[in-house]
């Protein structure tokens, strides 16, 4: 479980293909930052698991668990390329945005996220909000546009935001300069692809409906 408040934004170290799935690394947010092998890290909203720790920038041995600033790995399958822009986007220094899982402990600021991807959309605008920050146009597949309300939560790339006039297939958020500058959304440009994420709670709300009016 995350909450979209994404603690930060990395380049792809490597990613090595490997039959039909592949293996990607990723460094460390920074010299403090830790992860074990197992652990569950939304990569742009996409939850993947930590399968190895290796030293920053060598792919030596194998670290400990917990040791801090090391690279991670995690192995995504078929299904994973599949279903998220990583088939055809994971490109060395190319920016995604990291979240490790919540605790019981944590402040949950954003929405429940599940880093399970519902689809891809696309940057269809991006204009000059004039207050130092930007307003995103997205378009999104016929199938996900039921889940798209005003003032409703969605996360794109991981990132707990807020839509803005839900309209025929597209929808804007408006993006704050902190926002801009610690995710993925800094760089993005018009025609990338973006990953998205219905609020949990409308699609558990439809799933009873369903099985009441069936």
């Amino acid at each position: 479980m995350f909450s979209g408040l994404i603690e930060a934004c990395v380049p792809v170290r490597a990613w090595t293909p490997s039959g039909t799935g592949g293996v990607l690394t990723l460094p460390a947010a920074n010299a403090e930052w830790s992860t074990s092998r197992g652990d569950s890290v939304a990569v742009s909203g996409c939850c993947l698991t930590v399968s190895d720790l290796r030293a920053p920038g060598s792919g030596a041995d194998s670290l400990a668990d917990e040791t801090p600033g090391a690279d991670m790995e995690f192995e995504l399958s078929a299904e994973t390329l599949a279903r998220t822009w990583f088939g055809e986007g994971l490109a060395p220094g190319r920016p995604v945005n990291l979240e490790r899982s919540l605790t019981l402990e944590t402040r949950l600021g954003g929405h429940m996220v599940s880093g399970h991807v519902d689809g891809c959309g696309k940057v269809v605008a991006i204009d000059d909000s004039g207050d130092g920050g930007r307003f995103f146009t997205f378009e999104v597949p016929e199938d996900f546009r039921r889940y798209l309300i005003e003032k409703g939560s969605v996360g794109l790339d991981g990132i707990s935001l807020t839509v803005v006039k839900p309209e025929a297939g597209r929808f804007g958020v408006a993006v704050i300069p902190v926002t801009l500058e610690v995710t993925s959304l800094g760089s993005i440009e018009v025609g990338s692809p973006i990953h998205l994420e219905a609020d949990m709670i409308g699609k558990w709300v439809e799933r009873m409906l369903m099985e009441r009016d069936a």
